[in-house]
């Protein structure tokens, strides 16, 4: 077996697709916590949504990764949804951001004010604490003028290709011995 294909059948291993998967949610989530603590960045209401594929992601690749290859395809499989799901969040939440069509989260956009008849009455519609609008993009890194809304669809993009390919490629075989040609 050549180094290339070797390499290939590693890659595709649910295990390692599993362990990866589950690292780079970790990842994620834990940027989207040190850019709200360290940078100051507020996240809107559907970023903090876009957390949860990302969250249930670290179990199912850990059970990808812990269990025998032919249950975890399964658990590979249930990241291609969560992924895929994350790409409808990303794909509302770009839309929102470019004016595409409004959130459908109440929190996401104004209160709305209409026949209030009393200074009372407007301050029971008004939220508790201020919430970032959701069609306001946060910007990473400073000059780069891709918001994380837009980040986060990519690499939602990329994850579900990695499991979609892992859940397809992987194989209950072992992995051979490197032969000594």
């Amino acid at each position: 077996m050549n180094t290339i294909s070797r390499l290939f059948s590693v890659l595709s291993s649910v295990r390692w697709v599993g362990f990866t998967c589950a690292a780079l949610s970790a990842a994620a989530v834990g940027l989207a916590v040190w850019s709200e603590q360290a940078l100051g960045l507020i996240p809107c209401a559907l970023c903090l949504w876009e957390r949860w594929p990302y969250r249930v992601a670290v179990v199912f690749g850990l059970l990808a990764f812990l269990l025998p290859p032919r249950y975890g395809r399964w658990a590979v499989l249930g990241l291609v949804a969560l992924f895929l799901a994350e790409i409808a969040l990303g794909v509302l939440h770009v839309g929102v951001e470019f004016g595409w069509w409004r959130s459908p989260l109440p929190s996401c956009n104004a209160p709305d004010i209409s026949g209030v008849t009393s200074a009372e009455e407007l301050f029971n519609r008004l939220p508790l604490r201020p919430a970032k609008p959701c069609d306001e993009p946060a910007y990473l890194v400073p000059g780069l003028p891709v918001s994380m809304a837009a980040m986060n669809l990519l690499f939602a993009v990329f994850m579900a290709a990695m499991a979609g390919l892992g859940f397809i490629c992987g194989r209950r075989t072992r992995i051979p011995p490197v032969s000594g040609r």
